[in-house]
C-alpha cells in the first residue's frame, strides 16, 4: 500500500489530492486541501505552501505527513503576470485652477460669473459681478448676512465658494438665488481678483456649461487655442452636479504632456511597433497577427515599459537566469479609464482619461521546478517527482467530471493567467497559457471606480450588490426586493452594500449600484470571455473553435457567481457544451490538476 500526493502549484493557490494505492490498479481518494500559494508560482518560494497543504491534507486523512510515500508536482515552468495602466492619448493637463468635486451639499442653482473676492471685502466692489470666497472662520449665518448687506449696497454677488459644508445653509438665508459650491478644503489657494464661474445644477441633473469646453470658452471669452487647453477641465467636470472654474494669470498656465508610449511586439518571423494611442483592439490585433509571440518590449520612460522590465527583473532574480533569457510570452490589453490628477485643482479632482490596461506573462525554463523538487525532498525526506505538464494533468482531472468525454477542452482560470488545454480523440493534448485573469479584473475595478483599495475591489469582484432603501428592505442588483423582520443598522441606510456571507458591508464610494455592477461585469467580460475565446481558438483544430464539443471550467475563478455564465453564453453560439467541472464528482472546479497528477502516475505504471 502506497500513499501518493498530487500537488498543484497555482498562481494564487496550492492544492493537493491524497490517494491510497492499494495494488497495481486499485486506488482510493482519501483527502484534499487548499492553501494560498507562497512565493511566485514555480519558484522555491512555493516550498512552505506545499508543506502546509500536505500537512493539512494528511491531518484530514488521519495520517501524518511522513506517511506520504510520493509527492507528484506539475511540470509548471515559472510564470509571472503583472498589470500596468497606460494612458492612450497625450493628455494635456492645464495648471489653471478648477474645482469640480461634487460636494454633497451645494446650495442654490444656476451659473454665476465674476471676479473672486474675499467675503470680507465685498463692500469694496459695488456695481461689480463677484464670486465671494467664504473661509472656515466665518459661519453660515454671518456669511449670509454679509452677502445680503453687499447685495443691498449694489454688489452683484453671482455665487460663492465655501470652505465648510454650509452651502445649503447659506443659500437658505440669502435674498438672491445663486450657485454656492462648498467643501473646498484649500480655499486659501484660490487666487483673488481672477475671473471665475460657478455652476450648480438642479437636484438629479448635471452641469451643462462648465462641462462643455465651448461653454467655458463663452464664459471666459477664450480663443480657439485656449479652448483646446481647457478640454481636460471640461472632461473632468462631466457628470458633476456642481463645479467652479477660475481663470488664472497667464504666467500660471502651463501644460504637461504624458506620453502614451509604444509597444514592440516580436513574433517568430518579424516584429511590429504599435502606439498605445491606437487602443487595445489594435494591440490585440497585432498580437494575433504575430502569434506565437516571442517577446514584447515597452518604450522606456512609460508605465508599460517599466512594467514589462520589472517583470523581467523579478523573474531573473528569483530564477537566477539572465535578463536576456526572460521573454514576455503573452500580453492582454483592455480599454479602461485611468484617473489623472488635475494640476491646479483645489479639492483633489481627477480627470478620467481613456487608457489601456496591460497584463503580461513571462515563462522561463523548467529548471526552477527541478530546484523545488530537490529542496522539497531534502526537507521532507519523501520522494518527489515532476509528473507532467500542468495542462495535461488538468484535462485528466477534469475528465472525472460526470458527463464529460473526449475530445474535451479545459479552461483553467486563476489569478494571474488563463490556461487552456484540449485533449483530442487520440488523447493528445494541446495547451496554451495566456496573460490576464482574476487579478486583472480586480485592478480594472479598482481603477475605474477610483477606489485606491485593492481589498475593496477584490470584494466587489466576488460578491453581489444591494441598495438599502429602508431600514427594513434592500433592493438587490437584479431588481428584486428583500424584506427583513428586524431593522437594519442605521449606518447602512441609503448605502450600496456588498452581500458577503451573512453580513452587509457598505461600500466607501458614491457610485450608484448600477455603475458598480456595470464596471464589475464589464471587467470580467473583457478579461475572461476575451481570454476564453482567444485560448480556445489557439488550441482548437484548424483554429476553429466550433471543432470543440465540450469545455470544462476549472480553477478559482470558475467558482465566481457570474464568470462561468458569461463564458457559457459566449460559447453557446459555437454549439459548445460548457460548464463548471465537478472533479471526482465532489470537488467542483477545484483540484483538477492535483487529481490528474495522481491519475497520470497510476495509469503510467
Amino acid at each position: 500500500m502506497k500513499i501518493i500526493a498530487g500537488v498543484d502549484i497555482g498562481n494564487s493557490t496550492t492544492e493537493t489530492a491524497l490517494f491510497r494505492l492499494e495494488d497495481e490498479t486499485k486506488y482510493k481518494f482519501i483527502s484534499s486541501s487548499i492553501v494560498r500559494t507562497t512565493g511566485i508560482k514555480g519558484t522555491v518560494g512555493n516550498i512552505s505552501g506545499i508543506i502546509d497543504v500536505l500537512k493539512e491534507a494528511a491531518q484530514k486523512a488521519g495520517i501524518v505527513i511522513n506517511d506520504i510515500d510520493l509527492i507528484l508536482l506539475n511540470e509548471a515552468t515559472p510564470v509571472i503576470g503583472d498589470v500596468a495602466m497606460e494612458t492612450i492619448t497625450e493628455t494635456i493637463i492645464t495648471e489653471s485652477t478648477m474645482i469640480g468635486h461634487n460636494p454633497s451639499t451645494p446650495g442654490g442653482v444656476g451659473l454665476g460669473t465674476g471676479n473672486t473676492v474675499d467675503i470680507r471685502d465685498l463692500d469694496k466692489h459695488e456695481d461689480e459681478k463677484v464670486i465671494c470666497l467664504i473661509p472656515r472662520e466665518i459661519d453660515f449665518e454671518e456669511a449670509a448676512a454679509m452677502i445680503n448687506t453687499a447685495l443691498e449696497k449694489g454688489v452683484d454677488v453671482q455665487g460663492a465658494i465655501v470652505q465648510k459644508d454650509d452651502g445649503v445653509l447659506i443659500s437658505n438665508r440669502v435674498k438672491k438665488n445663486m450657485p454656492i459650491v462648498d467643501e473646498v478644503s484649500e480655499i486659501h489657494k484660490v487666487p483673488k481678483g481672477m475671473p471665475a464661474a460657478v455652476e450648480v445644477a438642479r437636484p438629479g441633473e448635471t452641469i451643462k456649461t462648465l462641462s462643455n469646453p465651448y461653454g467655458i470658452a463663452t464664459v471666459f471669452n477664450l480663443n480657439s487655442e485656449e479652448t483646446k487647453m481647457i478640454v481636460p477641465i471640461a472632461r473632468a467636470l462631466i457628470g458633476n452636479r456642481s463645479a467652479v472654474v477660475i481663470k488664472t494669470p497667464k504666467g500660471d498656465i502651463k501644460e504637461r504632456k504624458i506620453p502614451a508610449g509604444t509597444l514592440t511586439i516580436v513574433g517568430e518571423r518579424n516584429s511590429l511597433l504599435i502606439n498605445i494611442q491606437e487602443g487595445s483592439e489594435k494591440i490585440m490585433e497585432t498580437v494575433e497577427k504575430l502569434w506565437p509571440i516571442s517577446d514584447v518590449k515597452g518604450e522606456s520612460g512609460t508605465n508599460a515599459g517599466g512594467m514589462l522590465e520589472r517583470v523581467r527583473q523579478i523573474m531573473s532574480e528569483i530564477t537566477g537566469q539572465g535578463l536576456s533569457s526572460i521573454k514576455i510570452q503573452d500580453i492582454l490589453a483592455i480599454d479602461t479609464m485611468v484617473p489623472q490628477k488635475i494640476r491646479g485643482a483645489l479639492a483633489g479632482e481627477f480627470a478620467m482619461e481613456n487608457g489601456v490596461a496591460l497584463a503580461a506573462m513571462v515563462k522561463t525554463s523548467r529548471l526552477p521546478m527541478e530546484q523545488i523538487a530537490r529542496k522539497l525532498k531534502d526537507e521532507l525526506g519523501i520522494d518527489v517527482h515532476i509528473q507532467g505538464v500542468e495542462a495535461n494533468m488538468a484535462v485528466l482531472g477534469a475528465l472525472t467530471t460526470p458527463g464529460s468525454d473526449i475530445p474535451i477542452a479545459v479552461l483553467d482560470m486563476g489569478g494571474g493567467s488563463t490556461d487552456a488545454a484540449l485533449m483530442n480523440k487520440e488523447r493528445k493534448v494541446t495547451s496554451i497559457h495566456l496573460a490576464g485573469a482574476g487579478d486583472m479584473v480586480t485592478m480594472l475595478i479598482n481603477s475605474e471606480l477610483g477606489l485606491n483599495d485593492i481589498g475593496i475591489a477584490e470584494d466587489i469582484k466576488r460578491y453581489s450588490l444591494a441598495k438599502v432603501e429602508t431600514l427594513y428592505s434592500i433592493r438587490l442588483e437584479d431588481g428584486t426586493v428583500k424584506f427583513f423582520a428586524h431593522p437594519l443598522k442605521p449606518e447602512l441606510f441609503a448605502r450600496v452594500v456588498l452581500l458577503k456571507e451573512n453580513v452587509m458591508v457598505p461600500l466607501p464610494t458614491d457610485h450608484s449600484m448600477e455603475r458598480i455592477r456595470n464596471v464589475r461585469r464589464r471587467a470580467k467580460r473583457e478579461v475572461f470571455v476575451t481570454n476564453a475565446v482567444r485560448a480556445l481558438s489557439i488550441i482548437s483544430p484548424a483554429n476553429n473553435i466550433r471543432h470543440i464539443p465540450f469545455v470544462v471550467l476549472v480553477g478559482g475563478s470558475a467558482l465566481d457567481f457570474e464568470i462561468p455564465d458569461m463564458i457559457s453564453d459566449s460559447l453557446a453560439r459555437y454549439g459548445i457544451v460548457c460548464g463548471r467541472a465537478n472533479v471526482r464528482g465532489k470537488e467542483g472546479p477545484r483540484n483538477a490538476v492535483a487529481t490528474g497528477l495522481v491519475l497520470s502516475y497510476i495509469s503510467g505504471r
